[in-house]
Order: structure tokens, then C-alpha cells, then sequence
């Protein structure tokens, strides 16, 4: 009975003594399209870190359980192949290496292992980055030059608008993220549950508009916006999933310009999706 209990316990995956998820990134100055992890640690001796999506586990070799020294990442790692993945090394007192990239072999997980030999605890703080596509946002799509920077917030409220060449011309990039709550519903397939959202526009207008799921994999839709008045915007949007969906999106907006609601209502010609998220 021993012995089947000790085979068991070594078929069970080794989850770290030490686990977190790594916090939502508030910074803007990672370019749009990429996926960016900084993770920050203090350890003490020897330890193996292991990223899936926005969990943290550490397993400490030797020394005393190493603990999160702010890490944060923008979008959580993708449980599938990545692409351009990179690995770098910010902050370090000994030794550490990448000994295994996010791939199926290794479940999708980057594996980082450190040794620190001097005394008490060093800090250290590696960076991950891909190239978000499929679920998350889109590349190569948005590439025209002169488009600005997400992040450029004007002082001015969101939604300056220039009627003097005979449309809508959006003159200031917007960008928002926040935390909420809500449901995407297509038929056929069920329900979703949205947490934060993310909303990009640039100042040619296209929009990009993110919402982390339940299943931990991004729900984005890019496009177009169409409509802009103090209140609520209006995009014509397309979801960067298989599913293909098109639909109007409204994104209202409260005196700051800031986003508290979104909603869609669109399809593919077959099945139906409903949005709905407010922030939290």
C-alpha cells in the first residue's frame, strides 16, 4: 500500500511550494501585439519557477520558499504554440536559465531555473514574451505607419472628433483596461464568463477590444470605430476567434471617458453571440 501510494505521488504534477498569479499590467508601454510577462522574485538558494498563463509556481530546491516581488504580465501566457517566444534576463545576483520554452512537451509552461549561492535572499526578474495571435490580438493587420501609440491618453476627453473631412475622424489614441464582470453567449456553443477587459484604439480609428475568460484564453474582436458621441461609442468589430463573428459593439462611457460597459449582438450567418460585461 506504500509503495502505490509513493507511485502515485510521483505521477502527480509538482506544483510549487510557493504559488501566485502574477497581477494585471497597468503599464502601456508594451506595443501592441505582444504578449509580456515580467516576473519578479526574491529567492534564497536554489529554486525551479514555472509560468502557466498567469500562475506563478515556485519549487524550492534549497533554501528558504522563494515569494513574488511584484510580477505582472498583460496577457496571460497562451495554452497553445507560441510564436517569437523570448526570453530575457532584467535582474539577477547568480545564475538562471530558461530550461524549458512553453511548447505541448512541456504542457505550454516556461520553466526558469535559478541559483543563487551568496547569502539571504537576491532578486531577480526575467521577462517573457510571444507574439499574440489567434485569440489574443491580431498582427500585422494594424501596421500602417503614422498610426500613433496606444497609451498616448490627450487631455482632452476621449472621442475628439474632426467632421471637416466629411466623416469620422478620431484625432486622439485611446486606451483603457480595467476589472469586471459579465457573459458571452453563442449558441451552439454555451456561455463564457468575461473578467477584465481591454479596449485600444488608435488614431486611425481601428479598435482592438480584449476580455479575459474563464477558460483563461483571451476573447478579442478588432474593427472599426464607427460612432462616437460623449455617452457611448460604436465599432463594427469582428471576433480573431474560429467562430468568425460580426456584430455592433457599444462601449459607453462615463464623464471621464472612461469605458463601464460593454455589449455586442452580432453573428456569422449560423450561430448567434451576446455580450455583456460592466466594470467592477
Amino acid at each position: 500500500m506504500g509503495i502505490a501510494l509513493l507511485a502515485l505521488l510521483a505521477a502527480l504534477p509538482a506544483w510549487g511550494d510557493t504559488q501566485f498569479r502574477a497581477r494585471k499590467m497597468t503599464r502601456n508601454d508594451v506595443p501592441l501585439g505582444k504578449g509580456q510577462c515580467d516576473i519578479r522574485l526574491q529567492i534564497d538558494n536554489e529554486a525551479e519557477v514555472t509560468v502557466r498563463g498567469d500562475l506563478v509556481y515556485i519549487r524550492t530546491i534549497s533554501g528558504r520558499d522563494g515569494r513574488d516581488d511584484g510580477s505582472e504580465c498583460n496577457e496571460p501566457l497562451p495554452n497553445r504554440p507560441v510564436e517569437d517566444f523570448n526570453f530575457e534576463v532584467r535582474d539577477s545576483r547568480g545564475d538562471i536559465r530558461l530550461i524549458a520554452e512553453p511548447s505541448r512537451r512541456s504542457d505550454y509552461q516556461a520553466i526558469v531555473r535559478i541559483r543563487d549561492s551568496d547569502g539571504g535572499e537576491g532578486r531577480y526578474h526575467f521577462r517573457l514574451s510571444w507574439r499574440i495571435t489567434g485569440d489574443g490580438f491580431p498582427t500585422g493587420r494594424f501596421g500602417e505607419p503614422d498610426r500613433g501609440r496606444f497609451g498616448d491618453r490627450d487631455d482632452r476627453r476621449f472621442g475628439d472628433l474632426d467632421d471637416r473631412r466629411g466623416g469620422l475622424a478620431w484625432n486622439n489614441a485611446m486606451r483603457f483596461s480595467g476589472p469586471g464582470r459579465g457573459t458571452s453567449t453563442l449558441t451552439g456553443y454555451g456561455s463564457q464568463r468575461l473578467f477584465d477587459a481591454s479596449v485600444d484604439i488608435d488614431r486611425g480609428g481601428r479598435i482592438l477590444v480584449s476580455f479575459r475568460t474563464d477558460s483563461g484564453r483571451a476573447l478579442t474582436f478588432s474593427g472599426s470605430v464607427i460612432g462616437a458621441d460623449r455617452d457611448a461609442l460604436k465599432a463594427d468589430v469582428m471576433s480573431d476567434d474560429r467562430s468568425h463573428v460580426r456584430g455592433s459593439m457599444y462601449l459607453s462611457r462615463d464623464s471621464r471617458g472612461d469605458v463601464y460597459r460593454i455589449t455586442l449582438d452580432g453573428g456569422n450567418g449560423t450561430d448567434r453571440l451576446r455580450l455583456d460585461w460592466d466594470r467592477r
